[in-house]
């Protein structure tokens, strides 16, 4: 693996424009190079004191059955990606959109807040930063010569990145989720999904076989997912600019934590706002960014809560199916919690158009069961008898 991706750039975003890249080594930070970890790193260090295991599981499938080994707490993201899937091309994918967000999480720090005078075909203001993320990850995916097409939040077309179809991937992205509350100094986050082959519409988020999220805050993390492999796996971004294993989540379990969004909803959704009353009432322990990215990150890092984003008759849906809400379902549902529009899966969700926009929920299952039968007066979680999917009798 290349330690500085050298992307060639074709101006994806801006196709009649063809700039050079903005990914060197020397501009990510003076610690990045290829040397191997060693001790300087605070991080690195503690880290290694973990007890590694050394277990392994089968993975049965219809036509066969294939050996993978369990991934470690401190293997590097080259490590864990060897075993957890055999497909090179979806490693070469993941690795460079790895590459793409440390750039980012570098530059995010010293890139211009400010507005760019322009407006995606959205309608949403685009800031600097946002076009900046937005550049790196179309390079990346182009530079890793196995995406046919990639898509982003900021310029909602597809755009051919050279790879085959065959053997190939799709990818969409939101390229920095939260970018209005950078000059905050809030966390902020990229989101991705990967598809199989040239497909993203007439596709559902079960269709993924990978998604992520790399978090830019006090730490800078990539949360990863691989359809068929457990869990949903943290790597930490070390002082050598090497991705780290440091925690894996396979159990979202019940917990007061919520993280409202839409807030404004409650005031012609009367479901909502029942909805919220309990929470209050119940005395959960409100912890709302405004960032989707650090609020479900945090249902899978504490193990716990759930994230609400409900529309209204005067209030309508904002978040994309393609672009945010599919790939973070992945992760939540892989990480052993629940994900749902009020009646499905969001991985059950037909993606008809690169715009098509949802409400949801992400959570422990107790926390879906009681989302979907506040707004719709039932649950798909439930047997006919009120007895949980799933629970012993």
């Amino acid at each position: 693996m290349e330690t500085g991706i050298a992307y060639c750039g074709r101006g994806a975003f801006m196709p009649s424009q063809h700039s050079k890249s903005l990914v060197s080594p020397s501009s990510i930070s003076p610690s990045f190079s290829s040397r191997s970890l060693k001790s300087s790193s605070l991080f690195g260090e503690a880290l290694r004191l973990v007890p590694r295991s050394s277990s392994s599981f089968k993975v049965s499938k219809a036509k066969s059955t294939a050996i993978i080994t369990r991934s470690e707490i401190g293997d590097s993201l080259e490590e864990f990606l060897k075993k957890a899937t055999t497909d090179k091309g979806l490693i070469r994918v993941l690795t460079c959109m790895g590459e793409a967000m440390r750039t980012i999480g570098f530059k995010v720090r010293t890139a211009s807040c400010g507005g760019t005078a322009c407006v995606n075909s959205f309608g949403d203001e685009q800031l600097a930063v946002d076009m900046l993320a937005n550049k790196v990850l179309f390079e990346a995916l182009e530079h890793s010569h196995f995406c046919k097409y990639a898509c982003s939040e900021e310029v909602p077309e597809l755009q051919d990145m050279g790879g085959p179809v065959e053997g190939g991937f799709s990818v969409a992205f939101d390229p920095l989720d939260g970018s209005s509350i950078v000059d905050t100094n809030f966390a902020v986050g990229t989101i991705f999904g990967v598809w199989p082959g040239d497909k993203l519409t007439g596709v559902t988020g079960g269709d993924q076989v990978a998604a992520a999220m790399g978090v830019y805050g006090p730490r800078t993390t990539y949360v990863l997912a691989i359809k068929g492999y457990p869990g949903t796996h943290e790597f930490l971004l070390l002082d050598e600019g090497k991705w780290q294993h440091v925690k894996e989540t396979t159990e979202i379990g019940e917990g007061k934590l919520f993280s409202p969004g839409n807030l404004r909803a409650t005031f012609d959704n009367p479901d909502y706002d029942k909805l919220i009353n309990y929470y209050v009432k119940e005395k959960y322990t409100l912890r709302y960014t405004g960032g989707m990215v650090p609020d479900v990150n945090q249902i899978i890092v504490k193990e716990k809560g759930v994230f609400t984003n409900v529309i209204s008759p005067t209030t309508k849906a904002k978040l994309r199916l393609l672009f945010e809400v599919a790939p973070l379902g992945l992760l939540i549902e892989n990480a052993g919690g629940y994900s749902s529009d009020g009646h499905q899966s969001i991985l059950d969700k037909e993606i008809i158009g690169l715009d098509d926009r949802t409400q949801v929920a992400y959570g422990s299952k107790q926390e879906i069961i009681r989302f979907e039968e506040t707004l719709y007066g039932k649950s798909r979680l439930k047997e006919a008898g009120g007895v949980p999917v799933g629970a012993a009798a």
